[in-house]
């Protein structure tokens, strides 16, 4: 789960200090604001003495710390303005409005705290009067709530970025499947007399994405759970979400689809020049180990059609991000850029620049960056609902939760997302 942002924190172990008790999203971009000059200021002195055979180490030791604080204000100001969006959706709670979502939640709140016989029979039933589900015959556990699902669903979207990145589309099934036009339809030019002669069908590939299971177990004592204080709601989020984000930002960066999404990383690829559907196509670094150069991400920015751009942001892992602050277009300009308000991101080449450690690292045949629209090109499907089975005897005193959520996740457009790869 998201934390409060701390300020103290952010203190580096060095001759830096942060300047500012920065706790909002301005105070944390003028923070942000000033570090960034010292960082510039400090680089520049740093190339002219490589330039003049006279490498400084303290000099590279403060620039990289310099950079590091930039890395997590960045983070900071991320985290905040994610928890603070997340907030506005997932509201303040209050009532429900609907009485049988009122009863069913009822209804659940003594089963969860007390596995209270009695009503087992009838949450089913309240789960379909509730439009939960669609039918009363149990599969194991109960659904939880409408408002502790969305508080799950609310924790869960702060922590991963490809959740918050891609089209995420409820289901009610195992299953969902799309067509995708390949093209193949004949056209040409005629006269107003001319015969129209009939054209070739569309070519049409079928897209399939299955569900996976995602699970947690927390557990909790009965005292615990006599507690009328105690929000379930809010304690099911915190014990669950923490797990099912980390494991999910995984899946959707690395999976293999066996039991689990199929990750960015984990399709073919192939050189742009000779790119083809089902496959992603790449731009090499021009190294054989590093980023030495923005070249190849202007290149990579270029690959993308234009169509895709306007929508189009980077992704990587932070240690990949302080390599690429450190690069300069043809004109001597830094091509990472702060973010131009409190509630903006950092960008690259004027388009926003996102991160997650699951990406890969800057190597050898490695995939660093991922550059395109992924709202067009990956698409995340979340099965209806969030399960719960009550297990109070496998481990007394504890009362454990076994919680489930189904999701699954793959690329929907192979032509919007495109990668730069290490040259190995």
């Amino acid at each position: 789960m998201t934390k409060p942002f701390n300020p103290a924190a952010l203190k580096p172990r060095g001759i830096l200090s942060v300047r500012a008790d920065a706790s909002t999203p301005a105070q944390i971009l003028s923070q942000m604001q000033r570090t960034f000059e010292e960082f510039k200021a400090e680089h520049e002195k740093e190339l002219s003495d490589l330039k003049k055979g006279q490498q400084d180490v303290v000099r590279s030791e403060k620039v990289e710390r310099i950079n590091t604080e930039l890395t997590e204000l960045s983070k900071a100001l991320d985290d905040v303005n994610q928890t603070m969006a997340a907030l506005q959706v997932g509201g303040a709670g209050g009532g429900l409005a609907d009485p049988a979502k009122a009863e069913h939640a009822s209804a659940f709140n003594a089963w969860f705290r007390k596995g209270e016989r009695a009503i087992d029979a009838d949450l089913h039933d309240l789960e379909v009067k509730a439009a939960l589900s669609t039918t009363s015959d149990p599969d194991g556990g109960y659904l939880v709530p409408e408002q502790m699902a969305t508080e799950v669903d609310r924790v869960v979207g702060t922590v991963s970025a490809m959740r918050e990145l891609a089209t995420v589309m409820p289901i009610g099934t195992d299953t969902y499947k799309k067509l995708v036009s390949m093209g193949g339809t004949g056209s040409g030019w005629v006269g107003e007399h001319e015969g129209r002669p009939e054209t070739r069908t569309p070519t049409l590939r079928e897209l399939i994405f299955n569900v996976k299971e995602i699970y947690a177990n927390p557990a909790a004592t009965q005292k615990t759970l006599d507690d009328a204080r105690i929000d379930i709601a809010q304690w099911l989020a915190n014990e669950v979400s923490t797990e099912f984000a980390e494991q999910e930002g995984l899946a959707f960066i690395t999976g293999d689809g066996v039991a689990k999404p199929r990750g960015l990383l984990t399709y073919d690829t192939v050189p742009n020049d000779d790119y083809g559907w089902g496959k992603l196509g790449f731009i090499k670094s021009g190294n054989a180990s590093s980023i030495q150069s923005a070249d190849c991400l202007i290149d990579l920015y270029y690959a993308l059609k234009q169509q895709y751009r306007n929508g189009a942001t980077w992704l990587m892992s932070d240690a990949t991000m302080g390599k690429v602050r450190k690069l300069k277009d043809g004109d001597g300009n830094y091509i990472w850029r702060l973010p131009e308000g409190g509630a903006e991101l950092p960008t690259i080449l004027n388009k926003p620049a996102r991160t997650d450690d699951h990406m890969g690292k800057v190597a050898a045949g490695g995939v660093p960056i991922a550059f395109g629209n992924f709202k067009r090109g990956y698409l995340i499907v979340d099965r209806f609902g969030i399960r719960v089975l009550r297990d109070p005897f496998t481990n007394k005193p504890y009362v454990h939760f076994y919680t489930t959520k189904g999701v699954g996740g793959g690329i929907q457009n192979f032509e919007a997302i495109k990668l730069l790869k290490i040259g190995a």
